[in-house]
């Protein structure tokens, strides 16, 4: 499949790309490469292919939900300056 330069130039603003007018041939040759290779795979059924999160058929080690740390907030909290409702209060910033 053949793009125009116009065309090029619209992908590159939409992908916000900065090309140089003398790199567009070439990312015309590219990018049409890519679409005759999609053009090509088109008529493959794929009807009776499940999709995969994974390539590799493995199952995920997973840890246990366990907590393995003690609540140390109200101790922590106890050096903070402020504090309301187990929050930290800060200055505001941001106007």
């Amino acid at each position: 499949m053949s793009l125009d330069r116009k065309q090029i130039e619209e992908i590159a603003m939409l992908a916000r790309l900065s090309i140089k007018a003398e790199d567009i041939p070439v990312h015309q040759q590219e990018l049409g490469g890519i679409l005759d290779m999609v053009e090509q795979m088109k008529p493959v059924d794929t009807d009776e292919i499940v999709p995969l999160a994974h390539p590799l058929e493995i199952d995920a080690r997973l840890r246990p939900d366990v907590i393995t740390e003690q609540d140390h907030r109200d101790k922590n909290q106890k050096m903070a300056p402020q504090t309301e409702a187990g929050y930290y209060l800060v200055p505001k910033v941001i106007e």
